[in-house]
């Protein structure tokens, strides 16, 4: 049997309604007394109530709409065997949250086999809900947006990222040691769905990070490729995890070359 046919629109409007939900979890307990605060993989990597109850809002509303679909949540896990797959993090930036820094998002992405095909980032602070789909325009709050058109990495403004484990900063820091001379300046926020979303819309030029997950980035690359960025995978190596690297096509190679060294 045949896999009934998806719509695009309404994964959208699904994923922009399970985010919503997150967000109203998550503004409703930023900058009061944090809760059920553990570690995970390091003493570094924090989780939260917060973290949690904004996870199993997005699940309720996936449960509600598409009780079929596979989830794969930062905090909950995989659930489900569906053909589609919803990938979750509640709260991309949980250390900033937990520390009232307002730079945190929810982002929600949806899967089908190898292609995403919706996916939303919502800046619960700002009111900012970034969205795509794999084949229509990328949007602000319905406002169409474009990525940078910078033709030299000399001028322009990066974006990254460091890991948990000590040992990966390490390496990190000498990436960016060969970096940073090379361009106008680099930005660390805490939270790779606002990185890319911010160079989706041009605050940024690039953007590049190893040791993000799935869930991290699948809703934010999405965006950034519909906004005309050339999204690089950044291949895992004997020391190094995995990562990705968005930037205009024309500083994108000569980006990657730095960065992987």
């Amino acid at each position: 049997m045949s896999e009934p046919a998806l719509d695009d629109r309404e994964l959208l409007a699904v994923a922009r309604e399970a985010a919503l939900a997150a967000a109203s979890e998550l503004k409703g307990r930023f900058g009061r007394r944090a809760h059920g605060v553990h570690t995970k993989s390091t003493p570094t990597d924090l989780v939260s109530d917060a973290d949690v109850a904004a996870e199993s809002a997005i699940r309720d509303v996936l449960g509600r709409r598409r009780p079929e679909d596979a989830i794969l949540g930062e905090e909950g896990g995989e659930t489900g065997a569906g053909h589609v797959r919803w990938l979750v993090d509640p709260l991309d930036g949980t250390v900033n949250f937990l520390f009232g820094i307002p730079a945190f998002a929810v982002s929600v992405a949806c899967q089908a086999g190898s292609a995403t095909r919706a996916g939303v980032v919502l800046d619960p602070i700002r009111d900012e809900c970034f969205e795509a789909t794999r084949s229509g325009e990328p949007t602000l709050n319905g406002e169409r947006i474009h990525g940078s058109e910078a033709t030299e990495l000399a001028t322009s403004m990066l974006a990254t990222g460091f890991g948990y484990d000590s040992a990966v900063r390490a390496r990190q820091a000498t990436v960016v040691a060969r970096v940073l001379p090379k361009v106008r300046d680099i930005r660390r926020v805490g939270a790779a769905a606002l990185d890319l979303v911010w160079c989706a819309c041009g605050r940024y030029d690039a953007y590049y990070e190893r040791g993000v997950h799935a869930w991290d980035v699948a809703a934010g690359a999405l965006i950034a490729s519909r906004a005309g960025l050339e999204i690089r995978d950044l291949a895992a190596t004997a020391e190094d995890p995995p990562g990705l690297l968005a930037a205009p096509s024309a500083i994108a190679g000569e980006l990657y070359e730095l960065v992987v060294g």
